[in-house]
């Protein structure tokens, strides 16, 4: 069944919230948006998601009964199935699966990314770094073309990277310098989903405040 309504609910900083909100502007899908304070969670919210995290995407029916999608890649894989717009997987069914096997990098790639920015002590902030640059390394052998992981179409895969290369573009820009030195083909799809519509529009104008803030009040030593 069809939705008539859709509302994204989610918080400001939430990466994996970005990934569900560039797919919804990348499919053209008009939606509706509501952030929780997730240090004081609603009961409302509670109530809706199993997890207690977001995002969750709230479906509207004409038939007056709600459905409810939690986890960002459940969502994503939703949409994709569901909505019209431009495919974000491959037709081929290999391809598909590797671009599925990037994703879940991604998500340790992310983990490795937001536990360096977080780090409160040198030793750790070192460790973290040196794990997300290796990451990254082995993504420079893979990535095929310019401008977007797999070449000219924008993919899943790239929406799900583009929220943490994202963090990069905010703080010093000497420490992701240092991070993405000589790994031009990363550099380069950076910067391709840095300027991408969808990925912008993910998130509001006050982010790169938002984020500052955060690290400054979890004492992150990038905060400095």
């Amino acid at each position: 069944m069809t939705a008539t309504r859709l509302t994204l609910i989610s918080h400001p900083l939430c990466p994996f919230v970005q990934r569900a909100a560039i797919v919804l502007l990348e499919k053209g899908v008009p939606f509706d948006r509501i952030n929780v304070d997730l240090a004081d969670k609603p009961d409302w919210f509670l109530a809706l998601s199993p997890s207690g995290k977001v995002p969750l995407l709230k479906m509207e029916r004409a038939d007056d009964r709600d459905a409810i999608l939690f986890e960002s890649m459940v969502i994503c894989e939703y949409l994709e199935e569901t909505r019209g717009g431009g495919k974000l997987y491959s037709e081929d069914a290999l391809s598909r699966a590797q671009q599925r096997a990037w994703i879940e990098y991604g998500t340790a790639t992310q983990a490795e990314a937001w536990q360096f920015l977080n780090a409160k002590d040198r030793t750790t902030a070192d460790a973290k770094r040196a794990a997300f640059r290796g990451k990254l390394q082995r993504l420079e052998a893979v990535i095929a073309a310019e401008p977007y992981f797999s070449g000219i179409a924008f993919s899943m895969v790239d929406a799900v990277y583009a929220p943490l290369f994202r963090y990069f573009d905010i703080v010093d820009a000497a420490v992701s310098q240092s991070i993405f030195e000589d790994l031009p083909r990363v550099t380069a799809w950076r910067a391709a989903l840095a300027g991408r519509q969808s990925v912008v529009a993910a998130v509001g104008g006050d982010y790169a405040e938002r984020f500052r803030r955060h690290l400054s009040l979890h004492k992150a030593l990038l905060s400095d």
